[in-house]
Order: C-alpha cells, then structure tokens, then sequence
C-alpha cells in the first residue's frame, strides 16, 4: 500500500493551526510537520478566527459579543542538509488575545468605554535533527519568543478597579525545543513527539489605576506631637517590571496510511496552564487595598489537552481533501473576563490543490462549539457565558526544493 505524494504532503491540517482557539491564550498549536516534510521544503500561511462570545452579567444584563477577530500568519522553511542532518526555522504566534466589551449596558463597561484586551506572540524555532537511518528523526533547538499586552479593565464588575490600565512593553527571552520521530514512508506511517520548554518573561510594564485610598498624614517636621490627619490618596502611574511564563508543553503527531491514497491522523496536545498567573505589581496593591486581597490579572486553574482525529484522502494527482474533528478541555472554569470560554468541540473540511508536484495550495474551514464558561475577577462570579460559537479560516502555500 504505497501512498506516493500523499505521505508527503500530510493534508498537514485543515487550518495552519492546529488549535486557533483553545484554552488559555493558546492559539497556533505550534506544530512541527513543516520540519517533518522531506527534502528542501518552505511555506506560508495565515489563519481567520471570527468568534462570537455572549453572555450575561451578575444582574441579567446582556453582554453583547466581546471576541473580536483575529488573525495570525504562521511561515518555516527545512533544509535537508545532508543525508542524516536537516535544519529548520519556523515561525508562528503560540499565544494571543483578542477581546472588546461593548457599551452595551453591563457591568463591563463604564458607560463611555467596555474592558478590553490585547496580547501578541511571536515565536522564532531553529531546529536541528540528526536521522541515523531512514526511520527515526532526532530534533532540537532554541526557541526565541516576544511578548506584549495592552489591557484595560472598565465596569463595575471590577468594583474600585475599575479604570485600571496596563501596558506591556514587548520584550524577548529564550527557551529550547526537543523531541523524535518515526516514520515508514511506504506505508505512510511518521509519529512524532516534541517537548517545548517554559519561557520566562520579564517585561517593562506602564500601569495606571485612578483607585483612590484613605491614608495617614504624617506629623510635619518640628512638631511631633501634632495629631495624624487622614487623607485621601490616589494610585496614579507606576513603571515596573511584570513577570510572565509561557507554559511548557507536549504535542504528539501521529498518521498512517489505512487504504489507498487514505491516511488517518490525530495530534494530541498538553499544555501546562495549572497556576499559570500574572500580577503585575501595581495592580497587586489596588486590589489588596480595595478587596482585602491580592487579585491577578490573568490566571488558569487546570492544565489544557486538546485532540484532534481525521482523514485525509488523494483523490487524484492534483486534488486532495480532509475532515477531521476537534476537542479542547479549556484550562479551568471559572475562567477570566478577558476569555470567557471553556474548551471547545470543533469540525473542518480542508482542501489542497497541487498545479505541480514541487507545490501546492491548502485551503480550510473550522466551525467552533465553545464551552460554556462563569467569568470571574478577583476570585467572585460576575457573568455567565453560554452557547457559543466561532469560525475559522486558513490558507497555506507549500513549495518543495
């Protein structure tokens, strides 16, 4: 049973992404098979997500949609440098946010402006992989990765933090990349697992909050026995340094062919979220003024998995086709304000048109069921999110070498 082209092609997935909207911030998936195809090979695609998020707040209000588009690109390129050494560089961005309150009447909104929040990855992997035979794939390789936000909490629904701006600096720091693989190109069977390491973050961050606190004066120089006044003080601006850590994580690839010119394949994915948390320092001393408590600006209770199964058939020399379906478990419920969802079930259909055998053209469509989620600040209940949906859309561009 030897499938020719399509072991090589893989239908890689419906989408660039394997994930596009799951648990946490995670977004790309960070999949590997570029590196994974053989020979000299390059690509370049882009992925769509229109999500639809509603919900309601503590008093009934509705909360019209709050999750605006987004899109992200994704490109790598593999050398087959010798025989038995190959090198790759892959880019992609594994993590995000994107989501905008409307003035809509709810407690997420002051009335002139809705909460919202904006967060940007970028990650650079250079791999190297050393093939002792035709089978088996040994890869590793430094992981360069930036991180920025801008975020801005609006509405009662965050008490006297409302108001409270912070702006992060994008900033780069390092982690590393290693896993294997096994293939049997005949029958296209490759199976692959690739750990990615932690990386820590410490970034620049501008945070403003307009919380005002009851104070002490202190008794003015030369009269130390005059009594203490209190007065009312304001937290204004304040320059730090805010720490964050991408989490680590496992994604294991497998596929093989079952019929004739037919493949099955699945990705199953892990990533550590359990006690994932951000708090910037300004915001800490708001809200244990305010609350009696320490409140994070984002947190995650639970670890994410995540899987994905399907097929992939070659119809003929040029046409291809795939249908595959999706799982995420989330990463906790409840869950904050800035992603109010929990997991997801998902279908797609992918397409690929090869003009010629040194490339190719794929194009995909994933529908979304998104997990119902309670929305949280500050540890307390202050919306419910349910039934909904959203839509993605990629496009990628092969070229072999």
């Amino acid at each position: 049973m030897k499938l020719t082209v399509i072991h090589s092609t893989i239908l890689i997935s419906l989408l660039p992404s394997a994930s596009v909207f799951a648990a946490g911030l995670d977004r790309s998936g960070q999949s590997i098979s570029a590196f994974l195809q053989p020979g000299n090979y390059a690509e370049a695609g882009i992925s769509v997500l229109d999500p639809t998020v509603k919900g309601k707040d503590n008093s009934g209000n509705k909360v019209e949609d709050m999750g605006d588009d987004y899109y992200f690109p994704s490109a790598a390129i593999k050398v087959q440098a010798t025989d038995k050494i190959s090198l790759g560089l892959l880019y992609d961005q594994p993590y995000g946010a994107d989501a905008t309150y409307q003035v809509d009447g709810s407690s997420f909104s002051n009335g002139s402006e809705g909460t919202s929040v904006e967060v940007r990855t970028n990650n650079l992997t250079a791999l190297i992989g050393y093939q002792p035979n035709e089978n088996w794939n040994f890869y590793a390789g430094p992981v360069w990765q930036t991180v920025e936000a801008d975020i801005k909490l609006r509405g009662a629904a965050y008490s006297l933090l409302s108001g409270y701006n912070i702006k992060v600096d994008q900033e780069e720091a390092y982690g590393w990349l290693a896993g294997f693989a096994y293939q049997i190109p005949e029958i296209a069977l490759k199976a692959s697992v690739t750990y990615r390491s932690e990386i820590k973050h410490e970034a620049k961050s501008h945070e403003t909050s307009g919380l005002a606190i009851l104070g002490q004066q202190l008794p003015a120089a030369g009269h130390p026995l005059s009594p203490a006044k209190p007065i009312l003080a304001t937290l204004g601006a304040r320059e730090s340094t805010v720490e964050a850590v991408t989490p680590q994580s496992v994604n294991i690839d497998l596929q093989s062919g079952i019929a004739k010119n037919t493949l099955a394949f699945a990705n199953i994915r892990w990533v550590h979220w359990d006690q994932f948390a951000v708090t910037p320092s300004l915001l800490a001393q708001a809200s244990a003024l305010a609350k009696g408590k320490v409140q994070n600006l984002i947190d995650y209770s639970d670890d994410q998995w995540s899987a994905t199964v399907g097929l992939g058939h070659k119809f003929n020399n040029k046409w291809s086709g795939t249908a595959a379906i999706g799982w995420d478990s989330g990463a906790g419920n409840p869950v904050t304000t800035l992603g109010p969802t929990e997991g997801y079930w998902s279908v797609g259909l992918g397409s690929q048109y090869s003009p010629a055998e040194n490339y190719f053209i794929q194009a995909g469509v994933k529908y979304f069921w998104l997990g119902d989620a309670k929305a949280q600040t500050g540890g307390n209940i202050v919306g419910e999110f349910k039934d909904n949906t959203a839509i993605g859309y990629g496009m990628k561009i092969g070229y072999r070498f």
